[in-house]
């Protein structure tokens, strides 16, 4: 008889979690689902895009400064003449008058029908006369450009108009109300970007779980080493794949800028270089960026491994994983309107709560100069994902690795078919 084969040693939980990352890591990066994975959001970014610029070209075409003028000939010259020297000083504020051509020609010119007629693009109409103006047009369109009219109209009324005074002007670099205004943008860009890419990512550790639920191999590496490290493990190996896809889809985005940023810049009037810095300036922004990012997903990541461990089949995983990703939204919600309202109940609630806890203090590194809150957050962040990684790891043992009658696994063989599969081949 041959001596019976002699198992390895066990490996301790740190490097049972080091050779389940690799492991995931490896076999996710090299499949061609990752590739079509990677490519799967540029699509909808190009389609959205080029709709949001047809859009806002369109709306802008769409909307109408112009307010049309049925008066006589010698007010309509006043009613021009005023404008033109008021817009000097008030610019925009003030509607582009243009003269209606059927007013000029028809003395009995109805303005209330010409408008019901949808004729012309006018906002309004203005008839009367400059000392008793009358405004036609729609409800929001009075109430747009009725106070800019009387203006107009007062200004008209003088044969020798007083101009307005000089105003002298001082010009500071900042102040406390614009630097908060502006840093705000910069709050909702992050959190938005950080919101997507969480949301995006997050769903390959359920899917990973899900298959390997599904063919037993994870019964395998569970009977071989700890279950806490086999999640660990997973949720690292997603998290490098995710930079990994984080940083392609960077580069393409860069590539484009590079080749397109003038032609986006005229189409949406925004332009990324002149975002507002944030308070605790852009190179430490980005370092926290990329760090909540990374709690943001293991916090999520953890949670959806808890539910591949309740769940028994991929409908049941779909079924539970919905709600968390509706509560998620709400997580997400809550962050996005607690920043505005700092020391407030709300926002000490939206950074303690560890879902949304990312979300928050991204926006406070954008509005608050403090760095000792973060340490405090990252903290509880790492052990809100401790805790989340142990009850699914307790749940998977409980509902999985059943012990007992014909069910009992039987661990010295997997041990053995485990070895094979977690660590690579010599």
């Amino acid at each position: 008889m041959s001596q019976p084969e002699t198992l390895r040693p066990r490996l301790s939980a740190l490097q049972a979690a080091w050779v389940i990352a690799r492991r995931d890591f490896v076999a996710v990066l090299f499949s061609r689902a990752f590739l079509f994975f990677l490519l799967g959001p540029l699509f909808p970014v190009i389609v959205g895009g080029l709709a949001g610029s047809i859009g806002g070209q369109v709306q802008r075409e769409a909307v109408s400064f112009e307010v049309g003028l049925a008066m006589s000939a010698p007010d309509n010259a006043a009613m021009i003449g005023a404008q033109s020297r008021l817009s000097e000083q008030l610019g925009g504020a003030l509607p582009v008058l243009r003269i209606v051509p059927e007013a000029a020609d028809d003395p009995a010119f109805d303005a209330r029908a010409f408008m019901e007629a949808r004729r012309g693009n006018y906002a309004a109409i203005l008839a009367g006369t400059p000392q008793s103006p009358k405004l036609v047009g729609t409800e929001n369109q009075i109430l747009r450009w009725q106070g800019p009219v009387g203006l107009i109209a007062a200004n008209a009324q003088s044969t020798a108009p007083v101009p307005f005074p000089a105003v002298a002007a001082e010009v500071v670099t900042t102040s406390a109300a614009s630097e908060r205004s502006t840093r705000i943008q910069t709050a909702q860009i992050a959190q938005m970007l950080l919101f997507l890419l969480t949301m995006l990512l997050a769903g390959m550790v359920l899917s990973n779980l899900v298959e390997e639920k599904a063919n037993k191999i994870i019964e395998i590496l569970a009977a071989a080493i700890p279950m806490d490290a086999v999640f660990m493990g997973k949720l690292f190996a997603m998290l490098g794949v995710s930079f990994v896809g984080i940083a392609v889809w960077a580069s393409a985005a860069w590539t484009v800028w590079a080749v397109t940023g003038e032609a986006i810049i005229t189409v949406t009037g925004f332009d990324f270089a002149n975002l507002p810095a944030p308070a605790v300036g852009w190179p430490l922004f980005i370092a926290f960026g990329i760090i909540y990012f990374a709690m943001a997903y293991l916090l999520l990541g953890a949670l959806f491994l808890t539910i591949g461990a309740m769940a028994n089949t991929v409908r049941e995983v779909q079924t539970l994983s919905m709600p968390v990703t509706m509560m998620q939204l709400m997580v997400f919600f809550l962050a996005a309107y607690s920043f505005k309202q700092p020391g407030s109940t709300l926002e000490l609630v939206a950074i303690a709560f560890p879902l949304s806890s990312p979300f928050a203090m991204l926006a406070r590194a954008a509005m608050e100069p403090a760095l000792w809150p973060h340490a405090l957050a990252l903290v509880w962040q790492g052990l809100a994902v401790l805790a989340l990684v142990k009850g699914g790891s307790l749940l998977f043992r409980k509902r999985v690795m059943k012990s007992g009658g014909a069910g009992r696994i039987k661990r010295r063989g997997f041990m053995r078919r485990a070895v094979t599969a977690v660590e690579p081949a010599e």
